[in-house]
């Protein structure tokens, strides 16, 4: 399907088309189910499904829906940002059980994979996120785009139409950034 296909088929279910909005869905449905699971395999202990994040990534974006979506790159922004929001609060929900106690610092290496991190890590991660988000957008949307959507470099050099060395030296920058962030936890 041609990406302007596809903007046109989300652009009508945003105005109301109804079977386009079915035809939207089944042509991106595989693909954002295939980065939810890469979104939940980094999330410690996390008990949505690939499916259960996909359906409510669908209502926060038709609940959310505020003007023209203007490509293809576009949509998985949104869908990105929206998925690191439900992962986040699904965290938030499981920690508020667990809370107590001070921080605990987070080496951003481990905690970009969340292999063996805990909910209080992603967390964690949030917080530190939201701070290089003051700091530059941009840079915060590199990370939103890689961890959470599970973009290649390639796939957001394409959509910031930027050189892949200028997204991977970006990506260097900011997962330097956080690391400072975390580390500053445990001070």
């Amino acid at each position: 399907m041609a990406t302007e296909s596809l903007t046109d088929l989300l652009n009508a279910a945003q105005g109301g088309d109804d079977e386009a909005a079915a035809r939207a869905y089944a042509a991106v449905y595989a693909e954002l189910r295939e980065r939810a699971r890469q979104t939940l395999r980094r999330a410690p202990g996390a008990t949505l499904t690939a499916t259960a994040l996909v359906h409510e990534l669908y209502v926060r974006l038709d609940a959310n829906a505020r003007g023209p979506l203007h490509d293809r790159h576009h949509f998985f922004a949104l869908a990105s940002r929206a998925m690191r929001q439900i992962v986040i609060e699904h965290a938030r929900r499981r920690h508020a059980q667990k809370r107590g106690g001070d921080r605990v610092a987070t080496d951003i290496d481990a905690a970009l994979e969340l292999a063996d991190a805990d909910l209080g890590s992603l967390l964690e991660i949030d917080r530190a996120l939201r701070a290089l988000e003051r700091h530059d957008v941009d840079l915060a949307q590199l990370i939103e785009w890689h961890f959470f959507a599970g973009l290649s470099f390639s796939e957001i050099a394409a959509a910031t139409q930027r050189h892949e060395r200028t997204v991977r030296r970006d990506w260097e920058f900011a997962r330097a950034f956080l690391r400072r962030e975390l580390g500053t936890v445990a001070s």
